[in-house]
């Protein structure tokens, strides 16, 4: 099972960016796939997640903003992100689990009691 996230970068206050999960070695639509985010020296946030029922879930602090979506054609999930502020500024990974319930891992995520397994991160860096 590996996950790769990109489509990270830098991009100025108000701007967008979508950042994509690869999967490999499963097909994704199985699973909950979620996004989180850290900053060092500070705890892991846990920021959307997608069931693999179609439920979506998203922090407080990105609802309105950031909209996550899937492409099983591309066995690909999506994290597009708009009207990005410098708090956004973090490394961001994609992770899953097959140790729980879909909606379980979901939730958990999102109250940063559980974040799976994840690869490699993308650094998105929201500056004027």
């Amino acid at each position: 099972v590996q996950l790769q996230a990109s489509g990270g970068g830098l991009v100025q206050p108000g701007g967008s960016l979508r950042l994509s999960c690869a999967a490999s070695g499963f097909t994704l639509d199985y699973y909950p796939i979620g996004w989180f985010r850290q900053v060092p020296g500070k705890e892991r946030e846990g920021v959307s997640c997608l069931s693999n029922d179609g439920s979506t879930y998203y922090a407080d602090s990105v609802k309105g903003r950031f909209t996550i979506s899937r492409d099983n054609a591309k066995n690909t999930v999506y994290l597009q992100m708009n009207s990005l502020k410098p708090e956004d500024t973090a490394v961001y990974y994609c992770a899953t689990s097959n140790l729980y319930g879909s909606s379980a891992f979901c939730v958990a995520l999102l109250n940063k009691e559980e974040f799976g397994s994840w690869g490699q991160g993308t650094l998105v860096t929201v500056s004027s």
